[in-house]
């Protein structure tokens, strides 16, 4: 018989960062008692975003916030859209561009993420927010 499982987060983030979500997820997935199935995440937002990254060098992150500030630049003359600021609808093309939802396997009763491999919220505004995530489990 199929069990699920949801509940949803308030993640705290600060400008322009990535917040490491791995261990409340972890928490959720053992809250579940689930050993077998998929866990769902997705943000309840348009301007962050869901990525799963590399945990050991945080050069990597560093990189991907410069790659995406030079592909989508913060530039008034650029967008119609501003109504929250110039850093507004650069933060909706960065959330298109990436994800606003992940889905992990789950065996033995845990993520079943690479080595390497963590979960990421990607906070694309100026300003800190409080960001919702939806965490659904389900499985066996």
């Amino acid at each position: 018989m199929l069990h699920q499982h949801q509940k949803t987060l308030t993640i705290p983030t600060n400008p322009k960062s990535f917040t490491n979500i791995t261990y409340p997820i972890k928490e959720i997935v053992k809250a579940s008692n689930i050993k077998t199935g998929l866990c769902t995440l997705f943000v309840r937002h348009t301007s962050a975003s869901l990525i799963i990254q590399e945990n050991a060098d945080p050069d990597v992150l560093k990189d991907l916030a410069s790659f995406f500030a030079q592909l989508v630049p913060e530039d008034a003359n650029r967008y119609r859209h501003s109504t929250e600021g110039l850093d507004d609808m650069p933060a909706h093309i960065r959330s298109v561009l990436t994800k606003t939802s992940e889905q992990i396997p789950i065996a033995n009763g845990r993520l079943v993420l690479g080595t390497w491999q963590d979960i990421y919220l990607w906070e694309h505004r100026q300003h800190s927010h409080q960001r919702e995530i939806v965490v659904h489990v389900s499985g066996v």
